[in-house]
């Protein structure tokens, strides 16, 4: 993963990832510590690939919301519609817990059930609204629970406002670049779940060094 070593003094690499961190773009932060942007920009692609390659793999259990959505592209839609140039994404988020997503081809049935099956544990509460893909968990080993957004987007506890904030946060965090190439989607996609999950900034700091340090060795 890792093609050579950096050029850079640890200084400027221990600056570098205080700014990755901070949400700072390559860009910027290439010229308040003063090296070249493309320097900058291979580093943060080089901590992105490390982000993904150290997600850890872990099951959902308890109340679960599921919902896909899109990113990118010019044209608005529905799901399924209009998505030309989009990136389908799937996500699943434990209720107080963390957030998985998944890049899918697209948003059928068979193509989200599996990754539900994989990442949730049987006889979670799995919610989701009335998008004909989740019919399935009517007849599966989870309690299925609906929520109609054309009438309502909450009643009482039947929900999923907590992974469509992950999607508006995710989203929010992409604008920054305007425009993220499909073949380097994945890299970012993993960013924000990292960033979600792993708490305030200073622990993502902590964790984020301790990882690149790792691979110094």
């Amino acid at each position: 993963m890792y093609e050579r070593k950096s050029r850079l003094r640890a200084s400027q690499q221990s600056k570098l990832i205080e700014h990755f961190v901070a949400g700072t773009t390559a860009r910027a932060a290439s010229e308040l510590i003063g090296i070249q942007a493309n320097t900058a920009i291979t580093f943060y692609r080089r901590l992105r690939k490390l982000i993904a390659s150290k997600l850890p793999s872990y099951e959902l259990s308890g109340e679960v919301e599921a919902d896909e959505s899109y990113f990118g592209g010019v044209r608005k839609g529905k799901r399924g519609r209009g998505a030309g140039g989009k990136v389908a994404v799937f996500g699943l988020l434990k209720r107080g817990g963390k957030v998985y997503t998944a890049i899918i081809s697209d948003a059928k049935t068979d193509t989200l059930l599996p990754i539900i099956k994989e990442k949730v544990q049987p006889d979670s509460i799995v919610y989701t609204d009335t998008f004909r893909s989740y019919n399935a968990l009517d007849i599966s080993d989870f309690h299925h629970r609906r929520i109609n957004h054309s009438q309502l987007f909450a009643d009482k506890h039947n929900h999923i406002n907590g992974i469509e904030n992950f999607w508006n946060q995710a989203k929010r965090q992409m604008r920054k670049f305007n425009g993220i190439k499909k073949e380097n989607f994945y890299w970012f996609l993993k960013e924000c779940e990292w960033r979600f999950n792993g708490g305030n900034h200073r622990d993502l700091l902590t964790q984020l060094k301790s990882w690149y340090r790792a691979t110094r060795h």
